[in-house]
Formats: C-alpha cells, sequence, structure tokens
C-alpha cells in the first residue's frame, strides 16, 4: 500500500518551520517523479534540513561512497558550521576525501543551510 503523505504525522521540526515542510513535500513528490535522493536538501528520514542530520550514521552509504572514505574503509565525521559542512576521516585523517559522492554530500548540505537561512 502506497504511503499517503497527506495522512502521514508531522514531526515537531516541521511545525515550526513552514518551508521546511514545504520544501519537504517538494521533494518527497520529486522523488517519486525520479529525484536523486542524494540530491535532496532535507532528510526524508528524519524529516530535517538535510544539515541538521546528515552525522547521523543512517546517512553513511558504503556502496556509494557517500560519508564514506574508500582508501581506510571508515565512516567519515561530519562538522557543520553556519556556512557549509566538512568531512574528515578519524581513521586516516584524510580531510574531505574526493570523490563525487562526498562532493555531493557537501553542496547539499551548503544548500540546506541557504535554504534554512532563506526564510
Amino acid at each position: 500500500m502506497r504511503q499517503r503523505a497527506h495522512l502521514r504525522l508531522v514531526t515537531s521540526s516541521e511545525a515550526g518551520d513552514p518551508t521546511l515542510t514545504a520544501v519537504l513535500d517538494a521533494e518527497d513528490l520529486a522523488e517519486e517523479l525520479g529525484l536523486d535522493p542524494h540530491a535532496r536538501v532535507t532528510c526524508g528520514l528524519h524529516r530535517r534540513w538535510l544539515h541538521q542530520c546528515v552525522s547521523s550514521p543512517d546517512h553513511v552509504i558504503p556502496v556509494t561512497g557517500h560519508r564514506w572514505c574508500r582508501p581506510c574503509g571508515s565512516p567519515l565525521e561530519v562538522v557543520v558550521d553556519d556556512t557549509t559542512a566538512r568531512l574528515s576521516c578519524p581513521s586516516c585523517g584524510t580531510r574531505t576525501p574526493d570523490t563525487a559522492a562526498n562532493r555531493q554530500v557537501v553542496r547539499a548540505c551548503r544548500t540546506s543551510l541557504a535554504a534554512m537561512h532563506a526564510r
């Protein structure tokens, strides 16, 4: 059975931020229509701006390389400040391993931060 977005519960973070709610709903629909889930600036799982939850272990995807250090096979740590996200490997010390997946994570976090501050 297909989940109906209009029947799901709204999280407390969504209730206090109408911009977040609108962007989540738009990205949920866009994802159903083919948007790459890694291109989102909101998190469909945590129902938050991406930069607010990108440090969760749920966002480490070794298969695609998102938040993953391929040389040493470790999850990357994330530090988010007011304008960007920085990735680093706690095992080998590599700062933001330069892969397409990790660049995508940083770019999505920057966009998420900008969208949140634009409200």
